[in-house]
């Protein structure tokens, strides 16, 4: 920072913890990208995003930087709340157009309904019969608690760990390379591994509870 940079990627409590500490000095600006924009403006980031922004931007002004917005939602509130930070005549792309519901046609979906006691052992079943002995599988869950609670459960009958938000960073990267080498065949994990994983050859994708 000290030397100068041309890009940067922050989280919004890191930016402004560097603004205010008088390291890093916003006014000169050119573009502003905010990425996952439904949760950069939902309650828990808008105010700190809002005045990060503060300092970029200046009312009414014809040299504000250029804004874009990413995002794979965009309900109508996004959009209300966008147009703060965007010209009049902004343009919207959508590369999603009618396919709102479109999956994957090789993707088989099954619906199953159990009580939560016998989650578990129904789990082991299902992973045996979609998966095999050898395939691999990914069971998200809701919290760590279950996340724990299941892969340490007796009725699954393939290896399995975890992965959620309490487990430090350097654990997580062995747990996912151990995972994507077949040492262990079945990777149970909260929302934490839903974006950004690249794993070949998953045969299951189990969601214990409809996802919110």
């Amino acid at each position: 920072l000290k030397s100068g940079i041309d890009i940067l990627v922050g989280t919004p409590g890191r930016i402004k913890d560097h603004i205010q500490n008088s390291k890093l000095e916003l006014s000169s600006v050119k573009h502003v990208v905010l990425d996952e924009v439904d949760h950069m403006l939902d309650m828990g980031f808008a105010e700190q995003v809002e005045e990060i922004l503060g300092f970029a931007y200046k009312k009414g002004s014809e040299n504000n930087p250029q804004t874009l917005l990413f995002s794979a939602t965009c309900p109508r509130w996004v959009y209300d709340v966008a147009k703060k930070y965007m010209k009049d005549e902004y343009e919207q792309i959508d590369l999603i157009g009618k396919k709102t519901q479109r999956t994957a046609t090789t993707v088989e979906h099954l619906a199953i309904q159990c009580r939560s006691s016998q989650r578990a052992g129904v789990l082991g079943d299902i992973i045996q019969v979609y998966s095999g002995s050898r395939g691999r599988t990914i069971v998200f869950c809701e919290t760590k608690k279950e996340a724990n609670e299941l892969a340490m459960n007796a009725s699954l009958k393939q290896d399995a760990q975890s992965l959620h938000g309490d487990i430090p960073q350097k654990q997580r990267e062995i747990t996912l390379k151990g995972f994507r080498n077949g040492v262990f065949e079945v990777l149970i994990a909260t929302n934490v591994a839903a974006r950004g994983l690249d794993i070949p050859e998953v045969d299951l994708v189990i969601q214990c509870s409809p996802p919110k």
